[in-house]
Parts: C-alpha cells; structure tokens; sequence
C-alpha cells in the first residue's frame, strides 16, 4: 500500500476515504514525487529517511529488506552485476539513515553486500 499514490491513478483523497487519514499520512510521506528524475528521488529518500516519523522508517526499513531480497532471489531481467550491487549500496544508503531500526546495519558506514547480514 505504501506505493499506492506514485504507482498508481489513486489519489490521496481516495486513500482517505478507504484507509483514513492515518494511513494516508502514512502512505504520503513514503511516496516519491515521481514528477523529478529518478536519480533526485532516489537522493532524497536518502536525504528524508533519518527525518521520517517511525511509522515511516520501518515502512521505508521493510521496503528495502523485502526489495533486495526479491533481487537477489530473482534478479530482474537484464540487470548485469553492477546494477544489482549499484541498487544494493543505494539501498544500503537508505537504511543507515534509519539504522536504529536495523541493528545489523554497522554504526560507522553503510556495508557491502557481501558484509551485510540480515541474520
């Protein structure tokens, strides 16, 4: 649900109306503004994630958990090593700004895929 409004024609107002305004708060404050270049998305959730509310960092925390390992159980289509690692270090990036909510996630620098536990 926490992609409905960038990845869909559903507006706030009728997520509203099904969910209420809790979880519409919610959703909105996850949802990228799909109006800039991926590449300034992608930079603000890493600028935004240590100032989400904590409802919204464990959206944003289970979000990427569940996003890589979907990668890297079924790597999409025609996605070459460094684009799989490129997407893992953003990801990574992500989290360490929401890293009291991952514990495997070191203190001092974000991880390598291959030094990343998720236990």
């Amino acid at each position: 649900m926490h992609d409905t409004i960038e990845d869909s024609e559903t507006t706030a107002d009728e997520l509203a109306a099904f969910f209420g305004t809790e979880v519409t708060t919610l959703v909105q404050e996850v949802t990228d503004d799909k109006s800039l270049e991926k590449h300034v998305r992608k930079q603000r959730q890493i600028e935004h994630a240590p100032h989400l509310s904590t409802e919204a960092k464990l959206v944003k925390l289970a979000d990427k958990i569940c996003n890589v390992r979907d990668m890297l159980a079924s790597t999409p289509a025609g996605w070459p090593a460094e684009q799989k690692q490129a997407y893992f270090d953003w990801a990574v990036k992500v989290v360490f700004g929401i890293r009291e909510y991952a514990p495997y996630i070191p203190a001092s620098k974000p991880c390598s895929m291959a030094s990343c536990s998720t236990g």
